[in-house]
């Protein structure tokens, strides 16, 4: 259990910040990036529950969890990747979990004949942001693995977590009808 009874250190003022462990490290360390905009990512998925509701709702807030346990296991150093009492860390598990709802979700849909620009409604313009941030998350982790042991489940929870949301914004835009398609060329 988490208990926080001051909010401000002044341990970061250097410039440093701990690591699951006590290890200090720059705050622009490649783990503390990859984190970092994991952070990003669940904060824009926040402000996408403010319109959402039953099952899409239920899906953010597992994943929004699932986020501060990826956030957890990228702060963790070491190449033990094993859960225990300790020790969050991504598990295979949770990857499948995003597949099965990415494969309920997509059932539902229309098959894509086009690129989607982000928009359409509110909930898949947010999602769309988000995705985004995803992907930055997921670039970032990979450019952490290249110096140091890091999660695989994390790295593919990370893009199937991206393929989750553009699927649930699909799925928001009145199952696909309401999708913004791309017109190549534009409108010339």
């Amino acid at each position: 259990m988490v208990k926080l009874t001051r909010i401000y250190t002044r341990g970061g003022d250097g410039g440093q910040t701990s690591l699951t462990g006590g290890d200090r490290v720059a705050k622009d360390d490649a783990r503390i990036e990859a984190y970092g905009t994991v952070d990003e990512a669940n904060a824009a998925i926040g402000i996408v529950r403010l319109t959402t509701e039953g099952v899409p709702d239920t899906m953010l807030m597992r994943i929004q969890n699932d986020m501060f346990d990826l956030g957890a296991d990228l702060s963790t150093p070491g190449e033990d990747f094993t859960p225990s009492e300790m020790t969050l860390r991504i598990t295979d598990a949770q990857v499948t979990r995003l597949e099965e709802e990415i494969d309920a979700l997509n059932a539902d849909l229309s098959a894509l004949t086009s690129f989607v620009l982000p928009g359409g409604t509110p909930a898949a313009a947010h999602l769309h942001l988000a995705r985004t941030l995803v992907r930055r998350a997921e670039r970032k982790t990979i450019t952490a693995s290249r110096t140091m042991p890091i999660n695989p489940a994390a790295i593919k929870y990370l893009n199937r977590l991206s393929d989750h949301l553009f699927v649930l914004s699909r799925y928001l835009n009145k199952k696909g009808s309401g999708d913004v398609l791309w017109v190549p060329g534009g409108n010339r």
